[in-house]
């Protein structure tokens, strides 16, 4: 928290604690837990070196996996981190940012405990144990926090299926989406990351253009739930190790974005690893198609990232956000 404060000061409207440490990897601890759950027994090993190398689980014969039962550390790791955030923002201007908490998508983390029968089969306990998360952590935050749902499955399902199902599957992606969002207390603040995957900094999929991003974006603010501010929407521009597209014909599909004049659009595009130059000329690709200043931000999180790594992003989106490339 401190380096993003450091390095994005001003700029910063969210502050996520960095999900560091044991977290480092998105919802990797999360499932690895499970293999000290006593509903849940492994049926395949996996070390997740790779997305084809991830463990896998099943119910216990006579057992039943509830909601109650699942403990993400998500609300917990929120409180642990509060005496921080609260000393962070005391010492800005203006308030400060909000505290940013990060909530895997139910669907998400059904695949990828269960593989592809979870969010068929088990889908409800997640649900469930991501409401009851987000109650616990309004409690402690209230109108100071702000929930980023995350959601690489339902945005690469999407990018791979034929182009003539994607508007029916992006209206059923969108549903579950929102009916996370339902799940929140009323007056709860929302983000949505849209992404592509960062395990180990390598992508779970790949876009030709927009298109998808924009009919997911499109049919998550249609469906959004009334009473939980939706902030904005965060799209992946690049993808993990793969910078972005140096072609105007990518971001065209960003003319159709239709997110309501109170959802932010966040450019995920943000690269330390392709020149700035470049970088400034995709600004403004990007803006032109949308049609007015967008939000900039890296495709995923850094909190993965090597310390040097994440830094070096930070420093590309301040750049970024000022007014002229470098000289």
């Amino acid at each position: 928290m401190r380096t993003a404060v450091k390095r994005l000061g001003p700029d910063l409207d969210y502050l996520p604690d960095g999900e560091t440490g044991d977290r480092r990897n998105w919802v990797i601890s999360m499932i690895d837990s499970f293999r000290q759950h006593p509903d849940l027994r492994l049926t395949r090993e996996g070390d997740w070196s790779d997305y084809d190398k991830t463990p896998r689980f099943a119910v216990r014969s006579g057992h039943r996996l509830y909601g109650a039962a699942i403990d993400l550390g998500i609300a917990a790791a929120a409180r642990a981190a509060m005496a921080e955030f609260d000393t962070i923002r005391a010492a800005m201007a203006d308030g400060g940012p909000r505290f940013q908490v990060g909530i895997p998508g139910d669907v998400d983390l059904a695949m990828f405990t269960f593989g592809p029968i979870g969010p068929v089969r088990y889908l409800r306990p997640f649900t469930e144990a991501l409401a009851a998360t987000m109650h616990h952590t309004y409690k402690l935050f209230g109108d100071d926090a702000l929930f980023q749902i995350e959601v690489p499955v339902e945005q690469v399902v999407l990018a791979r299926a034929p182009s003539r199902l994607r508007p029916l599957l992006a209206g059923l992606l969108a549903r579950r989406i929102a009916a996370l969002a339902q799940g929140a207390p009323e007056g709860a603040r929302f983000g949505v990351h849209l992404c592509l995957g960062d395990m180990n900094h390598r992508a779970l999929g790949q876009l030709s253009d927009a298109a998808p991003l924009v009919l997911l974006a499109n049919a998550v603010a249609e469906r959004w739930p009334d009473r939980r501010p939706l902030q904005y929407l965060h799209a992946p521009l690049a993808a993990a190790d793969n910078p972005p597209a140096e072609v105007p014909g990518f971001y065209r599909p960003l003319t159709g974005l239709k997110l309501g004049p109170d959802v932010r659009f966040i450019a995920g595009f943000a690269h330390e690893d392709q020149d700035a130059a470049t970088q400034f000329r995709i600004r403004d690709m990007i803006e032109t198609a949308v049609g007015h200043p967008v939000g900039i931000s890296t495709s995923c999180g850094l909190g993965r990232r090597e310390p040097a790594a994440a830094a070096a992003a930070m420093d590309r989106i301040k750049l970024l956000l000022s007014d002229a490339p470098a000289a």
